[in-house]
């Protein structure tokens, strides 16, 4: 897939998540932060999310190679993007991570080389990107 970037350190690699537990879960999640089992509560919960991720990765390499996706961060410059609008192509962006549309494209632009957005993850683009990507993005 065109526009698959290497990860770049000045882009976020976290993500703020809320989740809602019972107050004896959430007790049981203190007794081990408690006890040093784990350093916090986000810890215990990062750690948590790890384990069954990883328990599950073969399904998700599965997927992503059945539905032709992206894993990782994917960055759609204003120059990659012309490129696809000189050549009269678009692109079909399908990604498990981070998707990011540079600051400079303008939404014009996005709307003419970009035919749909599908993000397992998180979407970075300006809200006028976003907006005339609106109908596109599932």
């Amino acid at each position: 897939m065109d526009g698959i970037s290497p990860w770049r350190p000045d882009l976020a690699d976290s993500e703020k998540i809320t989740i809602n537990m019972s107050v004896v879960d959430l007790g049981k999640v203190d007794l081990l932060v408690s006890e040093g089992f784990y350093a916090n509560r986000s810890d215990f919960i990062r750690s948590a999310i790890r384990r069954q991720l990883d328990s599950h990765a073969e399904a998700v390499t599965q997927s992503v190679v059945r539905q032709t996706m992206a894993m990782g961060v994917v960055v759609y410059s204003r120059q990659e993007l012309e490129r696809l609008q000189a050549a009269g192509e678009q692109v079909s962006c399908r990604v498990v991570g981070l998707l990011t549309i540079e600051d400079d494209v303008p939404p014009e632009l996005a709307a003419e080389t970009i035919e749909s957005v599908r993000v397992y993850g998180v979407l970075q683009a300006s809200k006028a990107v976003k907006q005339a990507l609106a109908g596109r993005i599932r």
